[in-house]
């Protein structure tokens, strides 16, 4: 069996552990986070976040509903996105699946919710579940170096029709969403806004370097002053 074969068995049985009588369901989340445009967000992301799901909640968290969250968030990923977002595709196709296996209609709204808030990243300070989802989605950014390196590969392979200016610059103001604000705000997650720093300060002077732009671009500044 090889490591993908390995990874997707592995998925359908954590599926099978949350929602064990939609298997099918479960089949076909895996299979969507296999689709070959994929690099980054594929089957070890979506495994990841669900690892970090489970290691940022608490007694305070729904775990059912963010874990199921956690599986659709990324389920429809497009490059470049149809007339709706990835987010909101993902999410109405979240409503449509749990519609079907009998989810009541605030359950369903509720990981919708969740969906759809992985797209802007900026939970209301209220929030405790919309917090741990996003926390466990931008965990990479906290990633050892090396790791945090590969994760910008796989992302820059979602893009082959890009040059690696028009991919620079598009990243850079991706960055740049990051600033002015801590990234993590679960309990847990907290301690991951250095990590994520460092790492978002490196890979901006990186592509600042390589477009040539912003002479006066202070690092130690960066990212709280890019909002």
């Amino acid at each position: 069996m090889t490591e993908d074969q390995e990874l997707a068995q592995s998925l359908n049985a954590r599926f099978a552990d949350l929602l064990g009588e939609h298997a099918d369901v479960g089949a076909e989340l895996v299979r969507r986070y296999a689709e070959p445009q994929r690099h980054y967000h594929d089957q070890r992301h979506l495994a990841h976040v669900l690892d970090r799901v489970e290691e940022f909640a608490t007694a305070k968290h729904d775990r059912f509903l963010v874990s199921l969250a956690a599986w659709f968030h990324d389920a429809v990923y497009a490059i470049p996105t149809a007339e709706l977002s990835n987010e909101e595709a993902s999410a109405r196709l979240a409503i449509r699946t749990l519609g079907r296996c009998g989810f009541e209609q605030e359950e369903i709204g509720e990981v919708a919710r969740l969906v759809r808030l992985t797209e802007t990243h900026r939970p209301l300070g209220s929030d405790a579940d919309g917090e741990l989802l996003c926390d466990a989605d931008l965990a990479i950014l906290a990633a050892e170096p090396e790791d945090y390196r590969r994760y910008v590969a796989d992302v820059r392979a979602e893009y082959p029709k890009l040059d690696d200016q028009e991919f620079a610059r598009g990243r850079l103001a991706v960055l740049q969403r990051f600033g002015g604000r801590d990234i993590f705000r679960t309990s847990k997650g907290r301690r991951l806004n250095a990590a994520a720093r460092t790492n978002l300060t490196t890979e901006a002077l990186q592509l600042i370097d390589d477009l040539g732009v912003r002479a006066d671009f202070d690092p130690d500044e960066w990212p709280l002053n890019a909002g």
